[in-house]
């Protein structure tokens, strides 16, 4: 099976890994920054495919995405469907 996307999400994966910016730089960036304990307070984790995750946001019902990287795991760009 094909995926049209994987090229593409292994460089944003690559990307992302290689930032190691604090957390406070991210979030100048992209707004809300979460990590795994945040992030499962605030979301309904449906499924994910790095760097993305799909998400379900618990205090509004909205669904959307939400990017990672993995040291420090940071979660970071929610977008809303």
């Amino acid at each position: 099976m094909s995926d049209p996307t994987e090229s593409y999400r292994r460089e944003r994966q690559a990307e992302l890994n290689q930032d190691q910016s604090p957390r406070e730089a991210l979030e100048d960036e992209y707004g809300q920054c979460w990590d795994t304990t945040e992030l499962q307070r605030d979301f309904e984790v449906i499924g994910f495919l790095a760097p993305f995750v799909v998400v379900k946001s618990r205090l509004t019902g909205k669904k959307g995405s939400i990017e990672f990287r993995h040291s420090p795991r940071l979660y970071f760009n929610f977008k809303a469907e």
